[in-house]
């Protein structure tokens, strides 16, 4: 026992005692994040066993907050001037050169700013743990939201016309809801349902879809009014809603499930002034003198007893060994790094597939979207190349504001990736003028796009396994259970190595689990 312990708030004493059989397996307790208190600390690792980090985003900065928490000597080596990796929130004054060659300076008002990468926090995530431990502030992330629009193509009177969320939502229900009615009465479902089962499902449809005494759709307060009810007889103005037909084939619902994914209901967090905040306070915590800002990686190897890295910083050749090696290089770089790894293991690393996203932010200096069209926060829906427009959830009734001309990925956003920022803008605010009218051409101030295939020392957005789908779900490709095992002393981590690739929950689980795995061997050795 003694050693064993204190990897701190992820509870990882905890696992590495599970994992050799002196603890009860992890079924039996609650596997919900709790901060350690000292009379859980067993004993920390003696002689400060030494690990060296490769990479300072989610993962890495987390297994070296944890690491540390047990004694142990870590130094991260991280190619950006900054704390974060894929984690980007660009602010005035940040300049990047993209692999274009194109570089860009942020202009952004002071306070203005918007999220490259991660976004948005659902409550489930480990992720709001490490914001209550290193005491980052939160605020409501709208995720969704009845007065942004949606607009498709179609071969429908609704053929790329704008519709609200709220209408869309109440005509595709209702209409729903009225034609299961139908379907019941008629007999259709008497196969499967008695004669209760029918009575109880027509309650709900009627209430679900808003449907009149006979059982039709109408029309719905819920959609919405062309103007407000006000005082005295005031009853305000409903609007009338579209027909029957042409909702189904214009498919306006195509977008509601997205609230219903688990990692997609609201709430939604976000920290205050940005998803950075996150790794500034890890890199205040780990200590600055412990991270190689501007440290490009060029060999990892096993080397006996120990693990030497080779980098370069500012021109000059530099090198490090250490104990172990937690490598948190996106997969798909590591193959350009000079090793010693096996082939099978570089092969593993290959399987996981750069994939494509990027945004554009766009400053204006009046917050149309609040004043003409009663939009705070949440996105509006397309299936032009844009994709979606995000609405700042930040600032309020100000006189700016940051809006996100476009969050898209995969083909869509291969639309945009070889364009000059100048470029991207002016496609951008084309599409969006499509959804929002001429005002969204109107008042901008500035600019800042980042595409992060194009983005140096990223190059892929995320990774998706290569015969997987980009899922795991209980059934992980060879490739991807081959990068769970240590290469004698070198330990990959990453949200590629998880069951929420893309996120930083998945990004901190994995890195937990690498840690567990490392301490136990320390301790147990």
């Amino acid at each position: 026992m003694r050693g064993l312990g204190v990897t701190g708030g992820a509870g990882l004493a905890y696992g590495a005692m599970s994992t050799i059989g002196l603890a009860p397996s992890a079924q039996a307790v609650p596997t919900r994040f709790r901060p350690p208190a000292r009379s859980d600390l067993i004993g920390r690792v003696e002689g400060s066993p030494s690990v060296v980090v490769l990479g300072g985003g989610p993962a890495g900065l987390c297994a070296s907050y944890e690491l540390r928490k047990a004694g142990y000597s870590v130094t991260i080596l991280e190619a950006r001037n900054r704390p974060g990796g894929r984690v980007w929130s660009v602010r005035g004054g940040a300049e990047e050169t993209d692999l274009n060659g194109e570089t860009q300076t942020c202009t952004f008002s002071d306070g203005h700013f918007y999220n490259v990468g991660a976004t948005r926090i659902p409550q489930s995530h480990i992720t709001m743990d490490y914001c209550k431990e290193l005491g980052v502030e939160l605020q409501t992330f709208g995720n969704q939201n009845a007065n942004t629009v949606v607009n498709y193509k179609s071969d429908t009177a609704l053929n790329q016309q704008s519709v609200s969320y709220r209408a869309a939502k109440a005509d595709t229900y209702g209409y729903m809801s009225e034609l299961l009615q139908k379907a019941a009465n008629r007999g259709a479902l008497d196969d499967v349902l008695s004669r209760d089962d029918k009575d109880a499902l027509s309650e709900f449809l009627s209430d679900f879809g808003d449907l009149s005494d006979d059982g039709r759709y109408l029309g719905s307060t819920r959609r919405g009014y062309s103007s407000e009810p006000g005082a005295g007889v005031d009853f305000g103005a409903e609007t009338k809603p579209h027909s029957m037909s042409d909702v189904i084939r214009s498919g306006i619902g195509r977008n509601f499930s997205f609230e219903f994914g688990y990692d997609q209901a609201m709430l939604m967090f976000s920290p205050v002034g940005g998803m950075d905040r996150i790794y500034y306070a890890f890199e205040e915590s780990i200590g600055v003198d412990n991270i190689v800002y501007g440290a490009e990686v060029t060999s990892m190897k096993n080397a006996g007893e120990r693990v030497a890295v080779e980098y370069t910083k500012d021109g000059t050749a530099e090198s490090i060994d250490a104990d172990y090696l937690i490598c948190t290089i996106p997969p798909n770089l590591i193959g350009r790094l000079d090793t010693n790894l096996p082939a099978d293991v570089l092969a593993a690393n290959r399987a996981a597939k750069p994939f494509s996203s990027g945004k554009l932010g766009i400053e204006y200096s009046r917050r149309w979207w609040e004043t003409d069209e009663r939009i705070y926060g949440g996105a509006s829906n397309t299936d032009l190349d844009i994709s979606q427009i995000m609405f700042p959830y930040d600032h309020y009734n100000s006189d700016r504001g940051v809006v996100v001309g476009y969050y898209n990925s995969g083909k869509r956003h291969q639309a945009f990736e070889s364009l000059t920022h100048k470029q991207r803008l002016a496609k951008a605010i084309a599409e969006g003028s499509m959804i929002h009218g001429d005002k969204y051409t109107r008042d901008i101030v500035s600019s800042f796009s980042g595409s992060w295939r194009r983005t140096k020392y990223s190059e892929s957005a995320w990774a998706n396994w290569e015969g997987s789908d980009g899922s795991h779900g209980g059934a992980a490709t060879p490739e991807y259970e081959k990068l769970l095992a240590p290469v004698e002393r070198i330990y990959f981590a990453g949200d590629h190595l998880s069951n929420a690739i893309a996120w930083q929950h998945g990004a901190f689980t994995s890195a937990r689990q690498v840690v567990t795995a490392l301490h136990e061997r320390v301790t147990t050795s």
